[in-house]
């Protein structure tokens, strides 16, 4: 990068190109084992074709505003959390059973071309689709060992990795022992914070922090702006789930409600309807065949009890609560500039 001008799209494409050449090599070293490979390597690029790219801007970020100077090195370890991103979709989406990211088939069902004359083909694909995750997984921790970086500076930052594996499988878990139970803003929010908010924005910051050797109080800072930022990222994928336009998100709008999905927009929802309004979302919440009509029930009640708009104000809230705490940090007045304009691009989007 030429200047301490954060530019987010030439930030991007520095991690793009480390992202494909590396997972393409790793993808025909795999693909070189057997022939019959192939489409489980092919999957393995596309999950990582796409992406916004902000775990990796905040481990960045959280390099910098130490004071450390821009460096190839950082930027391959940064990408290495991309990886753990796309393990996360490609679990995320095996355990909903969507359908399409970014538009595309999920690895689990391009997947299936591949085993469609084997027995019992959507499980077998959902098998395969499993081990890519795993693998993406594995990977990561190799980009990561093998970024450049000292290795005194790679041991400050591992015991970190364990907290993030640790505490994204816990949200994960936390969801599906939530999905179809009666909803509950707390505990929504209790599974955004582990399954989203820590592993997106908290812990790359972190990570970035320790590989810099930054102290404990902007450790502290660093948790103080990247949790209830990382909490308004996916309050935001809420809204867009339900609301947002499926050409531009890539994804189903029928998702969470075909699902019984623990978010907070359904929560907050659930917690100001009457007895009439729950029987209605009762008839549709968890149906497989849900159509537009039971999406509309669902909408309709939602915006007559002006929970989007709730939502919203909890967005806000936490927006500003992050930028509060960036504000008492003291690191260098570009860094303050990138991690304020990457709060907005987290959390204003269409997408």
């Amino acid at each position: 990068m030429a200047s301490d001008r954060w530019d987010a799209d030439a930030f991007r494409a520095r991690i793009d190109e480390v992202l494909h050449s590396f997972v393409a090599r790793e993808a025909a070293l795999f693909a070189a084992i057997d022939p019959s490979l192939a489409p489980v390597a092919a999957q393995l690029e596309a999950v990582v074709a796409d992406g916004k790219r902000l775990r990796a801007a905040f481990c960045y970020w959280g390099w910098r505003a130490v004071g450390q100077p821009d460096s190839a090195a950082l930027v391959r370890a940064a990408a290495s959390l991309e990886l753990i991103h796309s393990a996360a979709v490609v679990h995320d989406d095996l355990i909903d059973d969507s359908a399409l990211r970014h538009g595309r088939p999920t690895a689990h069902i391009a997947l299936r071309g591949a085993v469609r004359r084997r027995p019992r083909p959507a499980a077998a694909a959902r098998s395969l689709a499993m081990l890519v995750g795993d693998l993406l997984m594995g990977l990561a921790g190799q980009l990561f060992a093998t970024s450049g970086l000292p290795a005194a500076y790679l041991g400050r930052a591992r015991p970190l990795w364990a907290i993030l594996g640790r505490e994204l499988i816990a949200g994960e878990c936390l969801e599906i022992l939530r999905t179809g139970t009666e909803p509950d803003t707390g505990a929504s929010l209790k599974v955004i914070r582990y399954k989203t908010a820590k592993y997106t924005v908290e812990q790359p910051l972190l990570i970035g922090g320790a590989l810099a050797g930054a102290g404990g109080r902007l450790c502290e800072g660093y948790s103080a702006y990247g949790l209830p930022l990382g909490e308004a990222f996916q309050l935001r994928d809420d809204l867009l789930g339900l609301f947002g336009d499926p050409d531009r998100t890539g994804k189903a709008n029928a998702d969470d409600v075909c699902g019984h999905r623990p978010t907070a927009l359904l929560a907050e929802t659930w917690r100001l309807a009457g007895d009439d309004d729950r029987s209605r979302l009762r008839a549709v919440l968890g149906r497989r065949d849900l159509d537009e009509d039971g999406l509309r029930t669902v909408r309709e009640v939602m915006w007559r009890l002006e929970t989007p708009g709730r939502v919203e104000d909890m967005i806000t809230a936490r927006v500003d609560e992050a930028l509060g705490a960036l504000h008492d940090l003291d690191v260098p007045p570009h860094a303050a500039d990138a991690l304020t304009t990457l709060a907005n691009s987290a959390t204003v989007r269409l997408s």
